[in-house]
Order: structure tokens, then C-alpha cells, then sequence
């Protein structure tokens, strides 16, 4: 049986709003979170994702009164990332509603996080999202980036991904910062170098701009799709994406 591919909106907040940028940069307005939460459900999507972009570099924890409103309202899992930096902050989004809780920069920072939260919650409620971007002089080609794209690391993203693996974590959601918002496509060959290292779910994220890009990123290795701006402003719909992936013969959620 081929792997079942789910598609997963993401609304970025900022300041109690969804946003969409391009290149983690030029910000803009796309609507009240409860209510993109409610069309996304509606429209037939498998999860949602929401990330607080600005929690981190603001050193403050994720609007807990945003997750718990989104929580309400939606009928899908939905994952909560940005200034999720222990367990304690992890706890505090999971009672407000979350399904699962992503953390990037703190797992980067104090890897032993990633080992804690799993201790405390369940591997399956663990995502660990890596924001990376191109760099020649690393072995892989692909850095890492923490504090929502702003900070460079020195560190090989795929080895980076190889150790977040090692402590269970069933999803890893690489973003590529050359790819985000500019609908050019997925960042192919970082997608394929973390699904052939990792035994985890890789998140296909940052770039997509028309449906062939889905697929392209499902022949990569991907099995969960992410995007925004493309389905904010209906550039693509999800039952759109859905049949079009259907008819090239995957096997859709």
C-alpha cells in the first residue's frame, strides 16, 4: 500500500492574525484564524498547522487564547509551533486545545527538549520543524536556520535531521527560506535527503505555487503537504489539489 498523503494548510499569526510573507519577510494581512480554521475544515483538509511566526524572536509564549479559539472551531488535528521553547510552554498549547506542538529554534538550542516533551506527551504529539536554506559549504548543502529564519546555525541540516530522528519524533517539518511564499516549488532535494535519512513523516513545505509542485514533492518523499498562500488566497482549493493528486495515481487521505 502506498503511504496515504494528507494535506495540511498553515496559518501563520501574527499579532492574532494570519499572515503570509514571502521569504519569512514582506508580511501580509490573510484573515481571522478561526475563520481560515473553519473554511479549511470545511474544504477538506486532513490537519491544520498554525504558527505563532514571531513568538520566538519576541521571547513570549504562543497565544493561548488563539489556540484555544482555533481549537473550538476545528473538527481536524491541528499542530501549534512558535515560542514553544520546554515543556511547560508544550503543556500549556496542548490544554488549550492543540493536537500536537511544534518546536524549531529551543529544540535546536537544547536538543534534550526534544527527549523531554516526548517523555512527557507521546512521541505522536511532537513535531520538530527545521527552517533551512542553502549553503555550499556544508556537506548536505542545506543549514540550519532558527528564530524564524533570521538566525543562521553553521549546522548541516540533513545531520540535523538525522538526530532529531534518533529521539522518535514522527514528524519532521523542514521549511526551505528560499522556497517560503515564493510559489516557485518545493525544495526538492532537501525533502529527499531527510526522507532518505529519517524514519519520520516529512513535511513538504515552503514553495508551492501549482498543483505539479505538490506531486513533484510527493515523489520526493514527502507524505503531508503544506502550503498557505495558495490556498489563503484560492489560488488552489484543496478539493482541487486532492483530485489532481488522485488522478496521478497517489493515494490521498
Amino acid at each position: 500500500m502506498d503511504k496515504q498523503i494528507s494535506i495540511m494548510p498553515c496559518l501563520d499569526m501574527q499579532n492574532g492574525r494570519v499572515v503570509k510573507g514571502v521569504h519569512f519577510v514582506d508580511i501580509r494581512d490573510a484573515g481571522d484564524p478561526v475563520e481560515c480554521a473553519k473554511a479549511y475544515c470545511q474544504a477538506g483538509a486532513d490537519e491544520l498547522a498554525l504558527l505563532d511566526i514571531t513568538a520566538t524572536v519576541e521571547n513570549r509564549a504562543t497565544m493561548l487564547d488563539v489556540v484555544s479559539r482555533v481549537a473550538e472551531a476545528t473538527t481536524i488535528p491541528f499542530t501549534v509551533g512558535g515560542g514553544i521553547r520546554d515543556v511547560a510552554s508544550a503543556a500549556a498549547v496542548l490544554e488549550a486545545g492543540a493536537d500536537k506542538v511544534s518546536t524549531s529554534s529551543a529544540a535546536f538550542r537544547k536538543p534534550e527538549v526534544i527527549a523531554e516533551m516526548v517523555s512527557e506527551f507521546g512521541a505522536d504529539k511532537v513535531t520538530v520543524a527545521i527552517d533551512v536554506d542553502q549553503n555550499e559549504s556544508l556537506p548536505s548543502g542545506y543549514e540550519v536556520y532558527i528564530d524564524g529564519g533570521r538566525t543562521a546555525t553553521g549546522a548541516d541540516a540533513i545531520e540535523w535531521a538525522k538526530k532529531v530522528d534518533g529521539f522518535g519524533v514522527p514528524v519532521i517539518l523542514p521549511t526551505s527560506k528560499a522556497g517560503d511564499g515564493a510559489k516557485t516549488g518545493f525544495d526538492l532535494p532537501v525533502i529527499k535527503a531527510m526522507a532518505e535519512a529519517c524514519s519520520a513523516t516529512i513535511v513538504a513545505s515552503g514553495g508551492a505555487g501549482k498543483l505539479e509542485h505538490f506531486y513533484d514533492a510527493v515523489e520526493a518523499g514527502a507524505t503531508v503537504l503544506l502550503a498557505a498562500s495558495v490556498f489563503h488566497f484560492h489560488i488552489i482549493d484543496i478539493g482541487e489539489l486532492k483530485e489532481y493528486l488522485r488522478r496521478r495515481g497517489l493515494n490521498v487521505k
